[in-house]
């Protein structure tokens, strides 16, 4: 008798488990958006840089875009349809294209990207872009966030943009093109949502310095800028 009620028990078990672990997806199908809109002083120009992903752990598809508009009037506009898989624990590596839509006349590039995080935690994303005509760029991009408090977060970042010739219609010169440096302190009203205010500093170099010269643009500057954070 009691080696029947063992058996039962047994089972028992074995049906709790079963039905418990049924219930739970090991590589359930996810999604994510993230990203932020910015308000620059003194030249009226907003900024949006918007991410988004879906799929599973392994397998992902992205989508990012960003752009400016100044005085109601869209100046740079991009996006990237991209496939990411992992290559290391905190790395993945990404293929797709970027449609360039502003400034006219359009790009169209092929994308070969690799996005993770160094060890001292810096999250980096590094960008090749091979073009149509022949251009090669390449984008550097690196972030570091640091915590003054459970809801204070100071976030230094810095652009740096590389072409490998020039295009002079779209104002883009061969060599080091621009460098974009800022500094951000947010406060997370809620993990999702973040206002901040900030310092951002943009510097032209090369022939792009001088094709934005002729145009009558701003070659170097420096504004204070306020924006929001957020995901979903």
């Amino acid at each position: 008798m009691k080696k029947i009620n063992k058996i039962i028990g047994i089972c028992v078990l074995l049906n709790s488990s079963i039905s418990f672990s049924g219930g739970v997806e090991d590589d359930p199908f996810l999604t994510k958006v993230m990203g932020e809109i910015e308000i620059h002083n003194g030249n009226n120009s907003k900024l949006w840089n918007v991410d988004a992903w879906l799929g599973k752990d392994l397998n992902k598809f992205w989508i990012k875009t960003e752009g400016e508009m100044t005085n109601g009037k869209t100046t740079e506009s991009e996006l990237q349809l991209l496939y990411s898989k992992p290559i290391s624990p905190f790395w993945d590596v990404q293929f797709g294209v970027r449609k360039d839509f502003r400034p006219d006349p359009s790009r169209t590039w092929g994308v070969v990207a690799a996005k993770g995080m160094t060890p001292y935690l810096f999250e980096v994303d590094t960008s090749l872009f091979i073009g149509s005509s022949g251009q090669i760029a390449l984008r550097l991009d690196a972030e570091y966030e640091y915590m003054l408090s459970q809801k204070l977060v100071l976030s230094p970042e810095v652009e740096l943009n590389i072409h490998s010739k020039d295009d002079e219609p779209v104002g883009t010169g061969k060599g080091i093109s621009d460098i974009n440096a800022g500094v951000r302190l947010s406060y997370e009203v809620t993990r999702e949502f973040a206002p901040y205010i900030g310092f951002n500093w943009t510097k032209k170099y090369g022939n792009t310095a001088k094709f934005a010269s002729n145009e009558g643009e701003s070659v170097e500057s420096s504004q204070l800028v306020a924006g929001i954070r957020f995901w979903f």
